[in-house]
């Protein structure tokens, strides 16, 4: 049967190497990394990621403008494409009157099985390309947590990998602390000379 005694890495005793100290203040150090660094990270870096954002966001809505505008036909009967994780779309043209009341007509992307003849909201911008429509508070919130979820794991992923390499290390020079030991211990026990 086998028992563990808790705590034997901070005691003093004479199988204790300097290895196992090292070991043992390298666990604690990852316990701390993992429980307060890592977190402090990710947060840090949503934040980062949330302020971006919204200035991205922000710098959308400044540069582009909403149209209601009626589909007046297919451009092309190819396939719906999904860009950016957005819903299916195809390219159609479309038609709408300037406030001045000028006539407008222009290509558009506009949601999968839109038909022609209803009218649709399409964005476009300064130039007047068709644009997606700017991130909501809702595209801001999920690239926040995304990044911050990244930047948790990612620092996690190393501290551990770093914990591991320091343990590795440790492991060899804990094998040679005995191999050194035993051969100053051997000769007593087996009374063979080295």
């Amino acid at each position: 049967m086998r028992s563990r005694v808790r705590g034997w890495r901070w005691r003093r005793s004479p199988l204790r190497r300097r290895s196992d100290v090292v070991e043992a203040w390298t666990v604690l150090a990852v316990t701390v990394l993992l429980l307060v660094v890592a977190p402090l990270l990710g947060m840090v870096a949503a934040w980062w990621a949330q302020d971006s954002a919204r200035a991205t966001a922000r710098e959308q809505r400044a540069e582009r403008h909403p149209v209601r505008a009626e589909v007046v036909g297919r451009t092309s009967d190819a396939l719906s494409t999904a860009h950016g994780g957005r819903q299916p779309s195809n390219r159609v043209t479309v038609h709408w009157t300037e406030p001045d009341g000028a006539p407008r007509t222009a290509t558009a992307r506009v949601p999968a099985g839109t038909r022609t003849g209803e009218t649709v909201e399409v964005w476009f911008d300064s130039r007047g390309r068709s644009v997606a429509p700017p991130a909501d508070d809702r595209a801001v919130w999920q690239h926040t947590v995304t990044v911050g979820v990244c930047a948790t794991g990612g620092a996690v992923a190393v501290i551990l990998f770093g914990h591991g390499v320091v343990r590795q290390a440790a492991m060899r020079r804990r094998l040679a602390e005995w191999e050194q030991e035993w051969v100053r211990t051997e000769p007593a026990w087996t009374g063979r000379r080295a």
